[in-house]
């Protein structure tokens, strides 16, 4: 059934994820219950193994990449007795060899916690960090690799995500994942994500947390107020026809991971005090790479997440004092508040998506030479809709960065706005659940898909 919306006046305004509800409430629960203290404590044990390098020790029990992975795994462990057995905790792995940074066979091991959806289990959120650490050399195994930022920052946050995340139950299933080999070329994600594939994970969202806990740049900035979100403007896997359609409806800024990025700015906004996001149109750094690009390359929307201001210094060094300067990814380098803020910002946009109803798919929209503009989309049904309220549709100006329009349009199917021209803006969709969650707003055609 199509509904119109005939009066302008009813038009409201801007998007607010915040509302007094059950959601909200518990939003703001969970980001107040991040720990700097638990942070602390874990990245001081990742730094303590010496090396966390892929091609390390895997035997000793203090030393190592094996050493620090089974500790990982055993902190899982610990998380899921904790909450009952909510989680499944194992290994994903795959023997990586002939490549320029593994010439020779390892197994490369990452270690995942799975905490399934009470709804809707395929559909998959994720929360990642790095286990491997490097120096100087990409290939020196041997000499000691902190890594206290980079990244123990970013795995240390995914342990106290769930430790956080695991006290509550939701609708969809959110993955924690210790990534290893990312230094030695991204192979632990790229062995994740075919994993993914092969299992039947709807993944919705990849949230890459590398190097989370420096505020001190070497730009001379000390800023602990200000975090980035990369996100990558069109599809890695968009095809030729689909390229086609997007050079005549547009779509170039509106990727899922793009529109991803942007729903973590609002969540910044409404939940985390004193935190701004730099939304960066790009991938991911000038010409550099992270963990949440194999899951782009495999169709998933994802984002990196990191401070704003890096310090090379502290970054891929071996550790030594030159000319009066300190060089190494020592301890000393990690603001502990600032790991905490932007861990509480996963923690927030992991709970708000996993709590929201099925992303809106196969969103289309039509209104060439007419006055209106109609949008419609797939209603889900059955279990994983349960939670299921309705529908928000949103609109913007092509060149502004965020959704500044929106309207609540009930549980249908389509809808059509009166007199809003489809020339002059872009257009997005959302779902809402019964307690105020909101998925992400998905754009329509392939652009913008979310998947199904």
């Amino acid at each position: 059934m199509r509904y119109a919306l005939i009066a302008l006046a009813l038009l409201t305004p801007g998007i607010s994820f915040a509302s007094e509800g059950e959601n909200d409430r518990l939003l703001h629960k969970l980001q107040a219950d991040v720990s700097a203290d638990r942070i602390e404590s874990d990245i001081k044990k990742l730094v303590a193994f010496g090396t966390r390098h892929t091609l390390s020790e895997t035997e000793s029990e203090s030393r190592g990449i094996g050493a620090a992975r089974r500790w990982v795994k055993a902190e899982f462990d610990s998380i899921s007795d904790d909450c009952g057995g909510c989680l499944d905790v194992f290994y994903v792995s795959d023997f990586v060899e002939g490549e320029t940074r593994i010439p020779n066979r390892t197994e490369v091991v990452n270690v995942i916690a799975v905490q399934r959806g009470t709804l809707d289990p395929d559909r998959v959120v994720m929360m990642s960090g790095d286990i491997d650490s490097r120096v100087s050399d990409p290939m020196n195994k041997d000499d000691d690799s902190p890594g206290a930022n980079d990244n123990a920052s970013g795995l240390a946050g995914v342990l106290e995500a769930a430790r956080v995340l695991s006290k509550e139950k939701f609708a969809g299933t959110i993955v924690y994942a210790g990534l290893s080999g990312e230094e030695q070329g991204l192979f632990g994600g790229k062995i994740l994500a075919r994993y993914a594939q092969q299992n039947g994970w709807r993944v919705k969202a990849v949230l890459n947390n590398d190097m989370i806990g420096n505020i001190e740049g070497i730009d001379g900035v000390i800023d602990n107020s200000t975090a980035r979100v990369f996100s990558e403007g069109t599809r890695f896997v968009e095809t030729e026809d689909e390229a086609r359609i997007r050079r005549f409806s547009g779509g170039e800024v509106d990727s899922p991971s793009r529109n991803l990025a942007r729903y973590i700015d609002r969540l910044a906004d409404e939940y985390i005090p004193n935190l701004d996001i730099m939304m960066v149109y790009r991938l991911d750094r000038f010409s550099r790479g992270g963990h949440h690009r194999p899951f782009n390359e495999a169709g998933m929307p994802g984002v990196r997440i990191m401070e704003t201001h890096e310090n090379y210094v502290r970054q891929h060094q071996d550790l030594r004092t030159e000319d009066g300067i300190e060089y190494g990814d020592v301890i000393e380098g990690v603001n502990f508040d600032y790991a905490r803020k932007l861990t509480s910002l996963n923690v927030v946009a992991l709970a708000a998506m996993a709590s929201a109803p099925p992303f809106p798919a196969n969103v289309e929209i039509e209104g060439a030479v007419q006055p209106s503009t109609t949008l419609s989309w797939d209603r889900p049904s059955g279990r994983k809709a349960r939670n299921l309220a309705g529908y928000r549709i949103h609109w913007r100006l092509t060149d502004a960065p965020q959704w500044t329009n929106s309207i609540d349009v009930g549980d249908v199917s389509e809808f059509t706005l009166e007199n809003i021209v489809i020339d002059n803006y872009f257009f997005g969709v959302s779902s809402i659940s019964e307690d105020g969650a909101e998925s992400p707003v998905v754009f329509p055609g392939p652009m913008g898909s979310f998947g199904e």
